[in-house]
Order: structure tokens, then C-alpha cells, then sequence
């Protein structure tokens, strides 16, 4: 499976990261990608940058080293209503926006309150990716998430970062592969994103890429293995926000 591009990463500016925005487009162009999404994690995180980083992405060249660039945001979901954490006037000037769920943002709720949080933020217009909801600290109604996330083009991410029993999150491996299967039988496009907190995982995807073929999932939903596929999906997403 070959992936031209990467949806989801974190520079310096993400304090528990450890990368500059050039160093991870350079580790892009050394991968062979031909896009990159820098997405640093929105304010409410304690280490994250305030707005005025996210106001200020106009001054960051859409090129480095023959990589196309996008600058964005992973917001953090800040209750079962869906509100995020940066207002509208900064959310229109992102090239694509992640909502995903932190619980030390927000505590993990009731399967019914977690599964309400993802519908609300998925009603936003500016959000175009659901990050890693395989986490079972958190549970939710897959097939109702999959079912939104088909109804109001959003792209739900298989994370990297996620498969590498990461202490943090729990049965992920079981919770992305029932996803999957669902986005499989409904035809729900998804997005794989390295999560990388350093440049050396940029565009690693070896985790992702066996969980998709044991879902056997077709290409034509993997957002990732083309970047004129993927770009359509953020214009669509435009359209439908107008």
C-alpha cells in the first residue's frame, strides 16, 4: 500500500514534541511524501501554543523541500455538546482541522455521552478529521459514529500512534478493527495519520497499513494514497461549510 501524504503530526510548538516544522517537512521529503499536515495540538492542552499560533500559519511557506505543506490544528473536545477549543475566527483560517477527544481536556463520559461529543463536533463545519476514536478509555457507538461521519463528510482517523500499545489508550487494536469494518460496509472514507511527536516517525505507517489490510480495505477509502483524493475531500467539506 503506498501512502502519499500525512494527515496528523506535531511540532515543537506542541511542547511534548520535539521537531521543527522544517525538520519534520524534511523528514517528509526524505519518506517520499508529498504532502504534509503539520497539526498542532489546540490550547486547552496544558503544553500546547496559544491562538496566536494558529493566527499566525500565513507566514510558514506552502512548500519545503518539494513537500506540500498544510497547517492546522488538532482540537481537544471539550464536552458532550462538541465545543472545541479555538473560535471560529481561527478555525476558517486552517487548512484542515482535527477534533480529537483528551481526557485531560475532558473526562471520558458514559458510551452515550462520548458518542454524543463526536456527533456534536462533527456538526462543525471547520472540522474535516475525527482523531483517534478507537481509544476504549472512551467508548462510543461505532456504528452510529460511522454513520455521522458518512452523513456529514468527516474522515475518521486509523492512528499510527494509537497501534503501538500505547499505554495511554486501550484496545485499540479491536475497537479500530470493528471501525474499520463498519467504514468498510457503509463505504465511510478514512484518514491515517502518523501522530508523530518527532520527526523520525513522520509518514510511518506500518501499524496502520496491516490493520487496514486485515479490515481489507479498499484503497478508494484510504484518503491517504493520493493527494489530489484527498484534497477533493477537504474541498467537498468547503462546499458543504458554504
Amino acid at each position: 500500500m503506498h501512502f502519499e501524504l500525512d494527515t496528523h503530526t506535531h511540532t515543537i510548538a506542541s511542547a511534548h514534541a520535539y521537531s521543527t516544522v522544517q525538520e519534520m517537512a524534511q523528514a517528509a521529503a526524505q519518506k517520499g511524501l508529498k504532502l504534509l499536515a503539520i497539526t498542532d495540538h489546540a490550547p486547552a492542552l496544558s503544553d500546547s501554543s496559544p491562538a496566536l499560533h494558529f493566527m499566525n500559519y500565513h507566514v510558514l511557506p506552502k512548500e519545503l523541500y518539494g513537500v506540500q505543506m498544510l497547517y492546522g490544528v488538532e482540537l481537544n473536545i471539550m464536552g458532550s455538546d462538541g465545543r472545541v477549543d479555538l473560535e471560529e475566527d481561527i478555525l476558517k483560517r486552517q487548512n484542515l482541522c482535527i477534533a480529537s477527544y483528551h481526557t485531560m481536556c475532558t473526562p471520558a463520559g458514559s458510551r452515550e455521552e462520548n458518542t454524543n461529543a463526536y456527533l456534536k463536533v462533527m456538526e462543525n463545519p471547520y472540522v474535516n478529521i475525527i482523531g483517534h476514536p478507537e481509544d476504549g478509555y472512551i467508548p462510543v457507538d461505532f456504528e452510529t459514529l460511522v454513520e455521522s461521519a458518512k452523513k456529514n463528510h468527516v474522515l475518521l482517523e486509523v492512528n499510527n500512534s494509537s497501534l503501538k500499545a500505547a499505554y495511554y489508550r486501550l484496545n485499540t487494536h479491536e475497537n479500530m478493527l470493528t471501525m474499520l469494518k463498519l467504514c468498510r460496509k457503509l463505504e465511510v472514507p478514512v484518514s491515517v495519520g502518523s501522530d508523530a511527536h518527532f520527526s523520525g516517525a513522520v509518514g510511518g505507517f506500518p501499524e496502520a497499513e496491516k490493520i487496514l489490510l486485515e479490515a481489507e480495505m479498499p484503497e478508494r477509502l484510504i484518503a491517504n494514497t493520493s493527494v489530489e483524493k484527498f484534497l477533493k475531500f477537504l474541498e467537498i467539506r468547503r462546499e458543504m461549510r458554504s
